[in-house]
């Protein structure tokens, strides 16, 4: 399946752009189950799935800009200064009096799964405003990326719904990571989910996320659906075992993962998804797209911190190099 023929708008109709949620993280160093002990924890670290994602974006050579919320403090000028220092257009991320930027506790349990202790929906981060600088990058956009964590913010979901339209109607196209939250789950959660589903251009699933949105049983049945609903590619994020595309014709590519040395997989996903679109945007066939998306996620885990991780190009094809030489990283 070629560039030309994917339906993903390219990099020239303008950049690529999310709303959603920006926060930090702050990390326990210890493995456990929750935190209800006194514990040494590190961060902050810019964080916030749709802020990752835009970051790496840019990072790997993209046009990128972001509309989101953060509080006049610290921890809102940390993510502001990352994402505006790796090229990021933050004119629409609103600084909001009397509201802390929207933070996240994060421990590791003993199986490898997380406890989050979140501060979102009360924070600036649940708070998203619209300026005169977010109409015009909504005006300037070539392709809007939907987190579904970002539906559970008040008001989002409208924005997102009429900015997928005004830039549809433009000739522009859509990506979507369902990025399964239990709010998604609800009834008017499963209605949010179809109705972007129907404008998605480019699905990014992580393994039974894949089900959960087509709502069937099993890979096949749920490829048809979602195909049937008008989508025109499908990338599978598949963890240790690497990636799979899958085309509307029929097409399917899969890609192993690189073996690393994982210290902290936050982020690892939103890496792959930035890069995959990205390298699709600038015309690059979705075998070496995934190829490159599968690298930036190794990359990230490999560096403690959500964003700590996000790759050049050059950084990109230096990791490829050399673990294909054998090293260990």
């Amino acid at each position: 399946m070629s560039a030309t023929t994917s339906g993903i708008a390219p990099e020239a109709l303008g950049p690529t752009i999310t709303i959603g949620e920006i926060l930090v993280e702050i990390m326990a160093t210890t493995i456990g189950t929750g935190f209800l002990e006194p514990q040494v924890l590190v961060g902050p670290y810019p964080s916030g799935a749709p802020a990752i994602f835009i970051d790496q974006v840019s990072r790997i050579g993209g046009k990128a800009g972001i509309i989101a919320s953060v509080g006049n403090d610290d921890f809102g000028k940390l993510n502001i200064g990352r994402l505006k220092n790796d090229g990021v257009d933050v004119s629409a991320i609103s600084v909001i009096e009397g509201k802390s930027t929207g933070s996240a506790f994060v421990r590791y349990r003993p199986d490898g799964a997380r406890d989050f202790v979140f501060n979102i929906t009360s924070s600036a981060a649940g708070e998203i405003r619209v300026t005169s600088a977010g109409d015009a990058l909504i005006e300037r956009a070539g392709h809007v990326h939907v987190m579904g964590s970002a539906f559970a913010i008040p008001g989002v979901s409208e924005l997102l719904s009429a900015s997928v339209k005004k830039v549809k109607s433009r000739g522009g196209s859509v990506s979507f990571d369902p990025n399964i939250r239990k709010e998604l789950l609800k009834a008017d959660g499963r209605g949010l989910m179809d109705e972007m589903l129907a404008a998605t251009d480019l699905l990014l699933p992580s393994d039974e996320e894949l089900l959960i949105a087509a709502g069937r049983p099993d890979e096949t049945s749920a490829l048809a659906r979602l195909f049937g609903m008008g989508i025109r590619e499908i990338v599978l994020k598949r963890g240790r075992a690497g990636s799979s595309f899958f085309g509307q014709d029929g097409a399917r590519i899969d890609s192993p993962a690189f073996r690393v040395a994982e210290i902290d997989p936050t982020g690892a996903g939103d890496c792959f998804g930035a890069t995959y679109l990205t390298c699709r945007r600038k015309g690059m066939d979705p075998d070496k797209a995934l190829r490159l998306a599968n690298a930036a996620g190794a990359h990230n885990v490999t560096k403690q911190g959500p964003m700590e991780g996000v790759s050049s190009l050059a950084d990109l094809e230096a990791f490829v190099a050399a673990v294909t030489a054998g090293a260990t990283l």
